[in-house]
């Protein structure tokens, strides 16, 4: 299936020019330029086609067989659907497809589990942390007294020490970890011997290796954790939301967390599309996708510390990495805004124990698009050129469209 020519053809274009060309000069963007975030991926044409389904026309407040609204028949067997691919494909007792996104999600389960002014254990904030664990301006750091744990700083790998210091300390009635920076795999066996010495729920924030874990290319942590937050989108490669896993001892908590508590009538367009992601994640064909993105992620990994980047923990076991590009002479700021005039398109992140800005890199949708361990070392080099003043932006530019263009996401 073709994306462009179906979105040519369209009413959109004929009714509302002005947005269908906006829309069209996303699809150009993200065809033209090298998608390096580390939290997005290409969803397939039938995720698509399920986000724009008629299924966003209905209105489906409650659960399969107990909705406030009629007409949900069909519905109710999608979000069915959903549910049980989610749950033969992680192996877990309850999913729970409706949460709007990664955030909600960890807020339904917050809600389930956790009474305002309670004190749970986080990854900091610098150290890797997601604004739900704890930030200020986020609803976690003002309903909740949250304790960051950080990461070492010579090896850049969680503190385990500390984390079973601070969780003696202070008690908390929750421990969570997970994060949007951390590339190596977490030791889930630690976190559930830490929760259960100091009587803590575990929850495990497992946005970014979902994926990884659908493809069998990162360990589970649903066998250690209370309650597993996730997205669907990154890795996983489906439409933008969330979804939780948990126990059937929680399954109740979590259900009414996320409905009538934090949100009111689920998207089933979304749902939908939710459970082709899932059937996707399920075949042999994406397993291979999700060892090659880890492959790449160590390709590109070891690439740039060749160019003279300092790459966090000295690799990646996931689709994500961080580098300091200092020794090139620039900052994350500057190199990300350089490096974006080029057509690299990625984000900058904290690095731990000091105040510099480093880059946070991703394979997921280079990975989709086709790319391998070569095109990698010829990302890293462009990269590196840029920064070091090598090769003007403009120049890279058009290698950058050149090498994109070799790998259309959505061929024709």
């Amino acid at each position: 299936m073709s994306v462009t020519p179906a979105l040519e053809a369209d009413v959109l274009r004929r009714q509302d020019p002005e947005l269908a060309e906006i829309l069209l000069g996303e699809l150009v963007r993200q065809s033209t330029t090298l998608q390096l975030t580390a939290a997005e991926n290409f969803t397939s044409p039938a995720v698509l086609a399920a986000l724009g389904s008629p299924l966003a026309n209905k209105y489906a407040e409650g659960y399969p067989g107990a909705r406030y609204h009629g007409g949900c028949e069909l519905v109710d067997v999608a979000e069915n659907i959903a549910v049980e691919r989610a749950r033969a494909l992680f192996d877990a007792e309850h999913a729970n497809v409706q949460s709007h996104s990664g955030s909600s999600a960890v807020l339904a389960a917050y809600a389930a589990l956790l009474r305002p002014g309670d004190t749970v254990l986080a990854l900091g904030l610098p150290h890797g942390g997601h604004l739900t664990h704890g930030s200020p301006a986020n609803f976690s750091g003002r309903w909740f007294d949250f304790v960051g744990y950080g990461v070492d700083a010579e090896t850049g790998l969680i503190d385990h020490p500390q984390v079973r210091a601070l969780a003696r300390t202070h008690r908390p009635k929750a421990i969570v970890c997970g994060s949007i920076a951390y590339p190596r795999h977490i030791d889930y066996a630690f976190f559930r011997d830490v929760a259960d010495e100091v009587g803590a729920y575990l929850i495990v924030d497992a946005a970014h290796p979902i994926g990884l874990v659908a493809g069998r290319a990162a360990p589970s942590p649903v066998p250690y954790a209370d309650v597993v937050c996730a997205t669907t989108h990154k890795v996983l490669r489906g439409p933008r939301g969330g979804m939780i896993l948990c126990g059937h001892e929680l399954a109740a908590r979590i259900d009414r967390a996320v409905f009538p508590f934090t949100q009111s009538g689920a998207q089933m367009h979304t749902v939908a599309a939710k459970a082709v992601a899932f059937g996707e994640a399920a075949t042999p064909a994406f397993a291979a996708y999700a060892h090659q993105v880890v492959a790449n992620a160590r390709a590109l990994a070891a690439a740039l510390a060749a160019e003279g980047l300092v790459v966090t923990t000295g690799g990646t076991d996931t689709h994500l990495l961080t580098a300091d590009p200092g020794p090139l002479g620039v900052d994350g700021r500057t190199a990300r805004g350089r490096l974006a005039a080029a057509g690299m398109v990625l984000d900058c992140c904290a690095l731990p124990h000091g105040d510099a800005r480093g880059l946070r890199l991703g394979t997921a949708a280079v990975t989709t698009q086709g790319m391998g361990e070569g095109e990698m070392t010829k990302i890293a080099a462009l990269l590196a050129g840029v920064l070091r003043g090598d090769v003007e932006p403009a120049g890279a530019r058009a290698e950058v469209r050149e090498l994109a263009g070799g790998f259309p996401p959505y061929p024709r």
